[in-house]
C-alpha cells in the first residue's frame, strides 16, 4: 500500500515538474521571441530615423549648392550672351569656346531645375501609375505592368520603389530621345523587383555619368539592403533594374 502510493506520488511530481518545465520553456521561447521582435524593430527604427537625417541633411546640401551654383551659373551665362551679342553686333566672328561657354552654361541651369523640381517633391505624391500618366502626358511613350501578387509595401521600400521609377522617367525624358519605355513592377515572397527600360539612344560603349539622380537611387536601395544596376542595354538604350527585399510593411 504505502510503496504505491510513495510510487504515485513520485509520478504525480514527475508530472508535474514536468508540466513546470514544459510552461517555463515554452514562456521562455516566447519571451525570446519577443525580446528579439523588439530589438528587430528598434533596429528598423533606427535605421529609418538614420535613413530620414541623412535625407534630410542632403537635402540641405544639395539646396545650399544649388542657391549659390544658379547665381554662379546665371552671372556665366549672362556674361557670355553678353559678349556673343556684342561679338554678333560689331560683324565679329564669335569664338567658338564662348558659344561653348554659353551652351554648356544653359545646360547646367536646366539640370539645376530639374534637380530643384526634385527637391521640392521629396517626398512621394503619388504612385508609379500616377508618374507613368504623367510621362505620358508630357509626350513620352511608356507602359506600365505589374506581375505578381501586389501589395501594400513598408514605407521605406514605397518611397525607393517610386523614387527609382521616377528618376528612370526623368532621365529617359531627358536623353532617351524618341524612345518606348517599360516600367515592370514585379511582386514575388521575399522582394520587389522594379524595371525600367527604354529603346532610345544609350550606347553600351559609353557608360553613363552618375549624376545626383543615379546616385541618390543607388543609396536608397542599398541601405534598404537591394541591389541597383543601371547601364545602358547591349540592344542599345537604358535599363534600371532595381531588387528591393520587402521584409514587413509599415
Amino acid at each position: 500500500g504505502s510503496d504505491v502510493t510513495r510510487e504515485a506520488l513520485l509520478l504525480a511530481g514527475w508530472f508535474l515538474c514536468a508540466v513546470v518545465t514544459g510552461l517555463a520553456d515554452r514562456n521562455w521561447q516566447a519571451y525570446l521571441r519577443q525580446t528579439e521582435q523588439r530589438a528587430l524593430e528598434a533596429e528598423r527604427t533606427r535605421e529609418e530615423a538614420a535613413l530620414r537625417r541623412a535625407g534630410e541633411e542632403r537635402l540641405r546640401i544639395a539646396r545650399e549648392l544649388h542657391d549659390s551654383l544658379t547665381h554662379s551659373i546665371s552671372i556665366v551665362k549672362l556674361q557670355a550672351g553678353v559678349a556673343v551679342h556684342l561679338a554678333r553686333k560689331r560683324g565679329e566672328e564669335v569664338p567658338p569656346a564662348l558659344l561653348a561657354i554659353q551652351e554648356a552654361s544653359g545646360e547646367a541651369m536646366r539640370e539645376l531645375r530639374a534637380t530643384l523640381e526634385v527637391l521640392r517633391t521629396d517626398e512621394p505624391t503619388g504612385t508609379p501609375a500616377l508618374l507613368v500618366e504623367r510621362a505620358r502626358a508630357a509626350g513620352l511613350a511608356v507602359e506600365l505592368t505589374v506581375t505578381g501578387e501586389e501589395r501594400p509595401l513598408a514605407a521605406t521600400v514605397d518611397r525607393a520603389m517610386y523614387r527609382i521609377v521616377q528618376e528612370a522617367l526623368t532621365n529617359a525624358a531627358r536623353h532617351a530621345g524618341p524612345a518606348k519605355v517599360t516600367v515592370q513592377l514585379g511582386y514575388s515572397e521575399g522582394e520587389l523587383t522594379v524595371r525600367v527600360e527604354d529603346d532610345g539612344t544609350a550606347d553600351p560603349a559609353v557608360p553613363p555619368t552618375p549624376g545626383i539622380g543615379l546616385t541618390g537611387m543607388r543609396e536608397r536601395v542599398t541601405a534598404l539592403g537591394g541591389t541597383l544596376h543601371a547601364a545602358p542595354r547591349a540592344e542599345g538604350g537604358f535599363a534600371v533594374r532595381a531588387r528591393l527585399p520587402l521584409g514587413e510593411t509599415g
